[in-house]
């Protein structure tokens, strides 16, 4: 039994602005209210889905729950508690907490999935044929930003998506596609759950919930490997007689990371390729591309205001976007990853494989839906790599002590290495060749350095002058 509603949404109104998966840390809660309020299982411990609305700056936005209520709280939950006795009054007798954190709680998920059931405004559905295990326990990832994944078992990954948009989430509908264009690089999806149409009281398409997965249980994150090659490389030591070409030889470190690159080229050219054969190619006006060019300025503009350290590469940033804008032509546009970098990718026993097709948690949803070039993609991941060749540089002891710039000497010459092969394997996998279309490949990366810096001057300060610092090689 829920607690009452101004004692629930009291609590509510403390504890979530604390979770790292909000996303208005940065305004007060003018207002918190309870949309729906499902009963997902009964007893004690139960289990409640709730949809939030939370009013900030004027503007409302949703968030899903999965709230536990105990009599008794098991110290094992202690981190996730919300609200409850003491303190609460007489009429508060059971506890409320985070139950993406309770495994007797979170096989419910797994059960509805299994048998496509329906709870009030909730629709459960799988795959057709898929054969869902309900006999599993899960394990919350806790280094996601904003959203909740649990791993049940070996077998899934179910991403809860905390904060809500409008309509079917990008990754459904994206995973889905491909899932059954038989798309190798894409883990295989089993299952999703949605809010029905009218459910939230909006009307319209379903609201996307969450979404089943496989779990790549051999799989290794792009982001760490690179970084262990970084590190391999810097610590690599040339003798006194070397001369300064062995500061640029990347390839003489143990931990080369460049033939992976090369395969992540090709896996993201036929991830590109299944894209366009799903949901279709269009051509983008020499017009629009102008008025695309003109955008990326503009927002080049607005960042420098807001982060005057940019100011001193914004001729050469301009002038990229004056380019593009000089030689604009006819563009052919799809669906694209949209947010694509080294933290976005698994390396498995069976290659490479794509993850997270939600776009960028800095852009609205309708610029994340646009469609864009393949390229664009390609200008993530290098800048990906611009980020990992400099990440221990920013990380006070993580790396001996030695001159900045004979470590920014090497991570130049890793970065350079890496971006030469992952474009090496994209184009020979059939992507559009990087070096034969230099200009909009450049405008892109520098359109995608601006959100950086913007990026990180709001929400990771020490991060900065890693972008920084590439833009001052990539603009010289």
């Amino acid at each position: 039994m829920l607690p009452p509603e101004s004692v629930l949404t009291r609590d509510l109104a403390e504890w979530l602005p604390r979770q790292r998966w909000f996303g208005g840390k940065d305004s007060p809660v003018e207002d918190l209210s309870i949309g729906t309020a499902t009963e997902l299982r009964a007893g004690d411990p139960g289990l409640y889905h709730l949809i939030l609305d939370v009013r900030q700056n004027g503007a409302t936005d949703r968030y899903q729950l999965l709230l536990g209520v105990r009599r008794d709280l098991p110290g094992r939950l202690g981190y996730a508690r919300i609200g409850g006795p003491p303190g609460g009054g007489t009429a508060v007798t059971q506890h409320t907490y985070d139950a993406a954190h309770d495994p007797d709680l979170t096989r419910t998920l797994l059960e509805h999935l299994a048998t496509g059931a329906s709870v009030g405004p909730l629709r459960f559905r799988h795959v057709p044929g898929a054969r869902i295990r309900t006999d599993l326990t899960s394990l919350p990832i806790t280094a996601e930003q904003s959203n909740t994944s649990l791993l049940f078992g070996d077998a899934y990954i179910c991403k809860l998506f905390r904060r809500l948009g409008d309509g079917v989430n990008l990754d459904l509908e994206v995973n889905l596609a491909l899932t059954r264009a038989g798309c190798e690089h894409v883990p295989a999806v089993h299952g999703w759950i949605e809010l029905a149409p009218g459910g939230d009281g909006a009307g319209g398409q379903p609201v996307t919930l969450g979404l089943l997965s496989d779990y790549l249980r051999t799989g290794a994150d792009g982001w760490s490997l690179a970084i262990a090659s970084v590190r391999d490389w810097f610590a690599h030591t040339t003798e006194p007689e070397d001369d300064e070409w062995a500061e640029l030889d990347a390839s003489a470190a143990g931990g080369d990371f460049a033939a992976e690159a090369e395969r992540l080229g090709a896996a993201t050219a036929d991830v590109h390729r299944a894209l366009a054969d799903a949901f279709g190619v269009t051509v983008l006006p020499a017009d629009d591309v102008r008025a695309l060019a003109a955008r990326m300025n503009e927002e080049l503009t607005g960042t420098c205001r807001a982060v005057p350290v940019l100011a001193p590469h914004a001729k050469a940033l301009t002038g990229a976007f004056i380019d593009l804008a000089a030689q604009a032509e006819p563009l052919p546009v799809q669906r694209v990853h949209g947010d694509y970098h080294l933290g976005q990718v698994l390396r498995s026993e069976s290659g490479w494989s794509l993850l997270d097709f939600e776009g960028e948690p800095a852009r609205t949803q309708s610029e994340r839906r646009a469609l864009s070039h393949p390229l664009r993609d390609v200008a993530g991941m290098l800048r990906s790599f611009e980020y990992a060749a400099r990440f221990l540089i920013t990380r006070s002891g993580t790396v001996p002590l030695e001159s900045g710039g004979h470590l920014e000497t090497r991570a130049h010459a890793w970065a350079a290495r890496n971006r030469a092969a992952f474009c090496r394997g994209y184009a020979a996998a059939g992507g559009p060749d990087p070096a034969a279309h230099a200009v909009l490949l450049r405008a892109f990366e520098f359109e995608k350095a601006v959100y950086e810096v913007r990026y990180e001057a709001r929400h990771r300060p020490a991060w900065l002058p890693v972008p920084l610092k590439s833009l001052a090689h990539l603009t010289a």
